[in-house]
C-alpha cells in the first residue's frame, strides 16, 4: 500500500490493514467507527442497508427491526436451497474505570496486540462483529467467482439485553431452512444446543436516617472500592471461579463493621446481566477515630481475597478512597439503617452465585448456574427511601431446573421483604446429533483442518433455539473464531483462528451450493 493509501485509511482500518481475511477485517474496522449499544441499532442497521443499497442486493426489516440481506447462489449454487447466515449487530458496552468513551457517539478503538485484536480500554464488539462482518464478506463475493448457494444474512437486534429480535422476528422473514449461526466464541468445536435463561430483579425498599450531629462532628466520607476483577461472560466464564466483586464488596463491609461503627450511605455495583460484576462500591461514614482499625480490617480482608484468588484475579483490589468530603458533617448525612442493611446484605450473601450443576450427559458442561450480576438503586424524593434492585440471571439447558432455581431467588427476596419481578424465561436449543448441515460442516472441517472438530453444546444463549422455534424444520450449527473475555473490556479476538473459521464458512457453503431442491 503506498503512503497515500495508508493515509486515507481510517486509524481503525489501518490497525487491521495487514490482517487476513482483509474483506472480513475491512468490515469490522468500518463497523467498529458505528456505536451499536443494545436498543440503540438504528446506525448500524442504516449502514448495513446501504451496503446492500450499493450492490443492488435485496433488503427486508421486520417492525422490531431485524434485517434481512439476499444474495442470489452464483458459480453454479444458483438452483441450491438458501442458507440463512445468522449474527447480531449490537454489542456489550464495558468500559475499563478510567477509560473515557461514550457508546452512544465514540468508535471502538482496534489494537493489534501479537496474535490478538483488542480494543482501546473497552470491549472489543468481536462478538458478534466478527460474525456480522463475515455475513458482510460473503454478500461482497463477486457472483462470477464465488460458489455460493442463495443466501439470507439475518441480522438480529437487541440479542445481549433480551434476545429481542429473536423473540420477535416476524413470521416471514425467512424462506432458508439451514442456518449457520457466526456468534459462538471458540475455534475448533461446532455447537448444536445452549442453556435457556431468564432474569430476576428484586426491588428492596430502604430505609434511610440522619446519622445524628455526635457522629456528624467527628466523620468522614469514604468510598469502598473493589475493582480489578476479569469480570467476562457471565455464561462462558461462570464456572472458572472469578471473583464477584459484589458479594466481595459485601464481605469486606462485613468486616469493617466489625471494626467500627461505620454507616454505609450507599451501595452498588456491576452493570451488565449478561457479564461477571467487576466493580463494587460503597459509601460510608467513618468515624475519624476508627480510620486506621478500618483500614486495617481491609487489609486483613485483601490478604484473605489474595490467598483465594490471587492466582487468577491479579489485578483484584479492595481500597478506601478519600476521604470525600471532611469532617464535620451535615448531621443531616443520611445512611442505611442498620436493618435495611442488614436485611440487603443477607439478600446478596443468599442469592446463588455461579455454577449450580454439571451435566451428567456432557462433562464439564454447566447445566445450571445463576449470576448475581448488579446492585443498582434510584435517588430518593424528598423525604422518601431509595429503591435497590438486585438483579441476576439465570442459565440452564433443563427448563425445569432453570425454573426452580427461579423459585430459589423469589424466596431469597420473599424473607427480606423484596419485590421480585421475573421476565418469561427463553428455551434453549436442544441438540440434534443427527443434523445434516452438522455432518457437512463436520466434513469440512477435517478435511481442511486434519483434525476432528469438537461437537458440543454451550453453557451460553444463542438465538438458534428462538429462531428455530419460529421457523420449524430450521436445520442449524454455530461456530466461530476463538474470542476470549466477551462482556468485558478484556474481550479480545485470536487473529490466526479467523482466517481457519472464514474458510470452513466458505467451505460449508460450497458444499451447500451443490445441493438441489
Amino acid at each position: 500500500m503506498t503512503a497515500a493509501g495508508a493515509a486515507a485509511l481510517s486509524p481503525n482500518e489501518q490497525a487491521v490493514a495487514a490482517l487476513q481475511p482483509s474483506q472480513l477485517f475491512k468490515f469490522f474496522a468500518q463497523l467498529s467507527e458505528i456505536p451499536r449499544p443494545s436498543k440503540q441499532e438504528e446506525r448500524v442497521l442504516s449502514w448495513l442497508k446501504e451496503f446492500a443499497k450499493a450492490r443492488n442486493l435485496e433488503t427486508k426489516q421486520d417492525k422490531v427491526g431485524n434485517l434481512v440481506i439476499r444474495r442470489p447462489g452464483s458459480g453454479g449454487g444458483e438452483q441450491a436451497p438458501t442458507v440463512v447466515i445468522q449474527g447480531h449487530v449490537d454489542m456489550v458496552c464495558e468500559k475499563n474505570k478510567d477509560t473515557v468513551h461514550d457508546f452512544t457517539k465514540d468508535p471502538i478503538r482496534l489494537v493489534v496486540k501479537g496474535d490478538w485484536l483488542h480494543a482501546q480500554g473497552t470491549t472489543l464488539g468481536a462478538d458478534n462483529g466478527i460474525g456480522v462482518c463475515t455475513a458482510l464478506a460473503l454478500l461482497d463475493m463477486s457472483p462470477s467467482t464465488a460458489k455460493l448457494p442463495p443466501l439470507e444474512c439475518l441480522f438480529t437486534v437487541d440479542e445481549e439485553t433480551g434476545l429481542t429480535g429473536a423473540f420477535d422476528i416476524a413470521p416471514d422473514m425467512l424462506e432458508g431452512r439451514t442456518m449457520l449461526n457466526l456468534d459462538t466464541e471458540d475455534w475448533g468445536e461446532i455447537f448444536i444446543g445452549c442453556a435457556g435463561g431468564g432474569d430476576s430483579q428484586l426491588q428492596l425498599t430502604m430505609p434511610i436516617e440522619n446519622i445524628g450531629e455526635g457522629m456528624a462532628s467527628s466523620s468522614c466520607q469514604f468510598l469502598v472500592n473493589v475493582g480489578g476483577l476479569l469480570g467476562g461472560h457471565s455464561g462462558l466464564m461462570i464456572a472458572e471461579g472469578r471473583g464477584n466483586a459484589l458479594i466481595i464488596l459485601v464481605r469486606v463491609l462485613r468486616r469493617i463493621q466489625a471494626a467500627s461503627a461505620v454507616r454505609v450511605c450507599s451501595l452498588s455495583g456491576g452493570d451488565k446481566r449478561n457479564a461477571l460484576p467487576r466493580e463494587a462500591q460503597a459509601v460510608v461514614v467513618v468515624p475519624n477515630a476508627d480510620v486506621p482499625a478500618v483500614q486495617q480490617a481491609i487489609a486483613q480482608t485483601v490478604e484473605e481475597l489474595q490467598a483465594e484468588y490471587g492466582l487468577l484475579e491479579k489485578d483484584l483490589f479492595v481500597r478506601l478512597d478519600g476521604p470525600t468530603t471532611s469532617s464535620p458533617l451535615p448531621p443531616n448525612t443520611q445512611a442505611m439503617t442498620a436493618d435495611g442493611l442488614q436485611r440487603l446484605c443477607a439478600l446478596l450473601t443468599l442469592l446463588p452465585h455461579g455454577p449450580l450443576k454439571f451435566s451428567h450427559a456432557v462433562p464439564g458442561l454447566v447445566e445450571t448456574s445463576n449470576n448475581l450480576a448488579s446492585v443498582t438503586h434510584s435517588t430518593p424524593a424528598e423525604g422518601g427511601s431509595p429503591i435497590y434492585q438486585v438483579v441476576c440471571s439465570t442459565r440452564s439447558s433443563v427448563m425445569s431446573a432453570l425454573e426452580h432455581v427461579r423459585g430459589n431467588i423469589r424466596e431469597c427476596g420473599r424473607l427480606v421483604g423484596a419485590e421480585v419481578v421475573q421476565d418469561q424465561a427463553y428455551p434453549g436449543w436442544q441438540p440434534n446429533p443427527h443434523s445434516a448441515v452438522l455432518e457437512v460442516t463436520k466434513d469440512v472441517y477435517a478435511a481442511q483442518t486434519k483434525h476432528q472438530a469438537k461437537v458440543g453444546a454451550i453453557h451460553a444463549g444463542l438465538e438458534c433455539g428462538i429462531i428455530g422455534a419460529k421457523f420449524p424444520g430450521l436445520d442449524s450449527v454455530s461456530f466461530g473464531p476463538t474470542i476470549r473475555g466477551a462482556h468485558s473490556p478484556d474481550e479480545c479476538c485470536q487473529i490466526s483462528t479467523v482466517e481457519p473459521f472464514w474458510q470452513l464458512t466458505l467451505g460449508v457453503l460450497e458444499r451447500l451450493a451443490d445441493k438441489r431442491l
